[in-house]
């Protein structure tokens, strides 16, 4: 028997996700020094503390992790206002989602979705062997309206990614409020908050109330929040996320997770991290300067350019994104093409710090002008 009539035909048609171009590969292929600003990573790197703690913790890598990651769970109720039992730790916010796809979805069931937003949850959605319907998207963003009109008694969960990636919008606090007022109880709202610390900051400055997020679970309702390490933190590489939601809920997604999925190392790490107000400062703040320069610098290119709420910006070009991202790519600075989100002229660039900010207008001006760029 051939593999292809070993695997089911709802995992043969996923497609496997790809992620931003790693800088290794980059230089390779261009011969220069790149700067990476494709995967919304922190450009000041991981906390002092988070390093000291990884450093302590690699003395004790030959024993396994405590499965669960029940110090940092307990730390993170805390900083909430929950019981522990309300936080699932794991390996990045992904898994948390594959879990939720695997735990409340299957074939014949449905969930919902925008156009345009994050890559992951059609894979979660559909292999799981359920469908994803996907709402386009009002005014760059989520549209809620529409999205709770397309829920049907199919209908299990809800992805809502606030704010958006890749397009960076925001809905509030009082739009979410009239959403769960009106999405039915047999749907689970997952509020994706990746980019949590920099909506929030970039919120109180804009005077803008951002998420209760936490408040709906406290309620009693049906919400699961995501929130991962990985952005302000500067932790993705040693992937450490969460969720927080209904103690029943998060015990049957527990049931999926594998084994030991957050490693020691990882949990040092964030335990440090979440002391670190210091670094979580300077990150936002540096975030916020640098949306505004790169919204201005985009502007004035005359480009489609969309108000950010999280560390990067998307923008459209009048075409050829991937031949554009290449070119800046030899320039030595990479962004993400969009063409997997289904939207073939976007392009989203990470917010880094100041030098990389202007190298980036730089070279995009020169991209756009046809000018050499080595």
């Amino acid at each position: 028997m051939k593999y292809e009539e070993m695997v089911p035909a709802h995992i043969r048609a996923l497609a496997s996700y790809v992620p931003g171009k790693p800088l290794r590969q980059a230089e390779e292929e261009t011969g220069i020094k790149c700067t990476k600003m494709a995967s919304n990573e922190n450009p000041f790197g991981p906390s002092p503390r988070a390093i000291e703690a990884m450093e302590h913790a690699l003395r004790e890598v030959h024993l396994y992790p405590e499965n669960g990651a029940p110090e940092l769970a307990k730390k993170i109720a805390e900083n909430e206002g929950v019981t522990p039992d309300h936080v699932l730790v794991t390996g990045g916010s992904t898994p948390c989602l594959d879990m939720i796809g695997r735990t409340l979805l299957s074939p014949g069931l449905n969930a919902v979705t925008s156009e345009r937003t994050f890559i992951v949850y059609p894979i979660v959605t559909r292999g799981a062997g359920a469908t994803l319907k996907m709402v386009p998207t009002k005014d760059d963003g989520f549209d809620l309206d529409g999205i709770l009109t397309a829920i049907d008694e199919r209908t299990r969960v809800a992805f809502l990614a606030n704010p958006n990636n890749p397009t960076g919008t925001m809905f509030d606090a009082k739009a979410m409020d009239r959403f769960l007022e009106r999405v039915p109880d047999s749907v689970v709202t997952v509020l994706d908050e990746a980019y949590y610390d920099f909506a929030k900051h970039l919120a109180q400055q804009r005077g803008v109330e951002y998420s209760n997020s936490v408040r709906y679970v406290k309620e009693g309702r049906k919400v699961i929040v995501l929130r991962t390490f990985s952005k302000t933190h500067g932790l993705a590489g040693v992937r450490v996320g969460f969720g927080i939601g209904d103690p029943e809920l998060m015990s049957y997604l527990a049931r999926v997770r594998t084994a030991f999925q957050t490693t020691s190392i990882g949990e040092a790490a964030a335990m440090a991290a979440l002391h670190d107000d210091e670094h979580l400062k300077r990150t936002v703040e540096n975030n916020a300067a640098g949306a505004e320069v790169l919204l201005k610098g985009l502007r004035e290119m005359g480009l489609h350019v969309v108000p950010t709420w999280a560390n990067f910006v998307f923008f459209e070009v009048e075409d050829d994104a991937p031949g554009i991202a290449r070119a800046l790519e030899r320039a030595g600075v990479i962004v993400r093409p969009l063409g997997g989100w289904g939207i073939p002229k976007g392009l989203r660039v990470t917010i880094g710090n100041p030098e990389q900010n202007q190298n980036f207008l730089r070279a995009l001006q020169k991209v756009l002008a046809k000018e050499p760029v080595r």
